[in-house]
């Protein structure tokens, strides 16, 4: 009887130890339809009604908190989307729609958070671009903060009330012809010491915030947007000079009226005028596609820009250019018995305006400043260069306006 019984409990015992195999096999087993994998590579395989939907084995998690998709094809419509979805989610929806889902999708830019409806969130995004998704740990019990990148640069966060072995990274697709590159290992900076997430706020980059909210390279307007008084001017610290004369900035979100402006202006430049509008500065103005040089009546002088447009401005200076203060130098400390502990944000210090009769006096060389457009040069200015240079300048003034910023985009 004893023989009996001991053979009874091994054979429960396997069962259990199958099942338990069994459960942990499906658990961790990637789920895909209407799509094929070869490799790290992801391609659609629908007839562009249907959706396609990948879903990882593993959850995000502590050690392993972001991943990336590189689009390789935006097929017919580029309806991709990347995301994080619940274990069980249903593979005909794409990641975002459902409860309990987040997701950014390339082909319009919006956040879609367990809504069919999504919300403005980002540029859009086409072949070649790189999105990212990522979980930060730092916030409070039952929530969690999620955020997206694009080429390395964050694009913004949301909180949802989820635990972080909840999520699975997810990759959607709708359209014939769509491909990306998928690594499940990408690397988003961490602190070796601690392990916390770490976030260049760039704010180091910009000597004056009015009415703007600077996140990463993402510049956000945040004045009332009433009047041409309600100007928000984001002011770079460094003038542009031989070694980085060229600057960019991306409309993520053109808001309501699309009132971005991007130009040079002097250091002491009036933090509600736009730039371009008094004297010392010039812009090329996103809405109209006109051309202001210290003058608020503008020139036509291009196309106007839309949301997703990239636009520039750089200097040709002279041969024997050679701006004093040199290329590595905080020109915004030269007159200050101190430097400033931080960036000077007039969106919480309630400073006062600067006098259109007061500044530096403006005569000095004469060079060629450009403006582009998407990589392609719109036209040309020949100005006087204020003396201690021109520096990166730029003007939002209606609400929901965004641009994500690069500095250096030839820095390589």
């Amino acid at each position: 009887m004893d023989d009996i019984n001991r053979h009874y409990r091994f054979l429960n015992w396997r069962r259990r130890m199958r099942e338990i195999r069994e459960v942990r096999a499906a658990r961790y087993r990637e789920r895909l339809k209407r799509m094929s994998r070869d490799g790290d590579v992801l391609r659609y395989h629908g007839n562009s009604d249907e959706v396609g939907c990948f879903v990882a084995a593993r959850p995000l998690s502590k050690r392993n908190r972001y991943f990336e998709v590189t689009i390789m094809d935006t097929g017919v419509r580029g309806m991709i989307a990347v995301g994080l979805v619940p274990p069980l989610y249903k593979l005909d929806h794409q990641p975002g729609w459902l409860p309990n889902s987040v997701a950014f999708h390339a082909d319009d830019g919006k956040l879609y958070n367990g809504n069919t409806v999504g919300q403005q969130f980002g540029a859009k995004c086409s072949t070649g671009d790189r999105i990212g998704c990522g979980i930060s740990l730092d916030c409070d019990e039952g929530q969690l903060t999620v955020f997206f990148t694009k080429n390395g640069a964050e694009v913004g966060s949301v909180d949802i009330p989820a635990s972080p072995d909840a999520l699975y990274p997810a990759v959607g697709m709708h359209s014939l012809g769509e491909e990306v590159l998928l690594d499940l290992n990408a690397e988003w900076g961490t602190d070796q010491d601690d392990g916390q997430m770490i976030v260049d706020s760039h704010e180091e980059d910009w000597a004056r915030l009015h009415d703007i909210k600077a996140t990463g390279m993402l510049l956000e307007y945040v004045g009332k947007g009433k009047s041409i008084v309600d100007v928000g001017l984001a002011q770079a610290r460094r003038p542009l000079n031989t070694r980085c004369h060229y600057y960019e900035l991306e409309i993520a979100d053109a808001g309501e009226k699309c009132y971005i402006a991007l130009g040079l202006a002097r250091r002491d430049y009036p933090k509600n005028r736009h730039p371009g509008w008094s004297r010392g500065s010039i812009a090329y103005h996103a809405d109209d596609g006109k051309l202001f040089h210290g003058s608020g009546v503008g020139d036509a002088f291009g196309p106007r820009c839309f949301e997703g447009d990239i636009m520039g401005c750089g200097i040709m200076f002279p041969r024997d250019f050679n701006l004093d203060a040199g290329d590595e130098g905080d020109d915004w400390d030269l007159d200050l018995v101190s430097p400033p502990a931080e960036v000077q944000n007039d969106l919480y210090a309630n400073n006062e305006d600067e006098g259109e009769g007061e500044g530096e006096d403006l005569e000095g060389r004469k060079a060629t400043v450009f403006f582009t457009r998407n990589g392609k040069v719109v036209g040309r200015r020949e100005v006087v260069l204020p003396v201690r240079g021109f520096y990166p300048t730029i003007g939002m003034m209606s609400t929901g306006e965004k641009v994500r910023v690069d500095l250096r985009p030839l820095s390589g």
